[in-house]
């Protein structure tokens, strides 16, 4: 990764914020900002609410896993079909969506166990 990384601690406000915190005050959050080293001003931020002895890589890590979760899930619903069912039922749903969720990690598992000698030939 080339990108440097900053943290600043800020308080966001908004109408719905003071609603919920009902006068207790406005919570502190830290604010993860992404600054490409060949970029003028940063490009991606991210507003957290862990901890703050959650150190920098920690939450480096947690913001950009988020494009792994959004990878698992394009995959699970054009490879494996997640987006096919047409039941009417919540407990066919959820079976299926299960269904769905262990072919995943088998799919995963059976990837990360081979060697990367052994992906497709050329």
């Amino acid at each position: 990764m080339y990108s440097r990384f900053v943290v600043l601690r800020v308080r966001p406000a908004g109408r719905e914020t003071r609603k919920a915190t009902a006068g207790t005050g406005l919570p502190v959050r830290r604010l993860l900002a992404e600054w490409p080293a060949d970029q003028d001003e940063p490009v991606q931020f991210w507003l957290s609410n862990l901890p703050e002895a959650t150190s920098l890589p920690a939450l480096v890590r947690t913001a950009k896993l988020r494009w792994r979760i959004e990878n698992d899930y394009r995959e699970m619903k054009q490879t494996l079909g997640l987006a096919h069912f047409e039941g009417r039922t919540w407990p066919a749903r959820h079976h299926h969506v299960t269904l769905v969720s262990v072919a995943h990690a088998f799919c995963t598992l059976q990837r990360l166990s081979r060697s990367p000698k052994e992906t497709a030939s050329a």
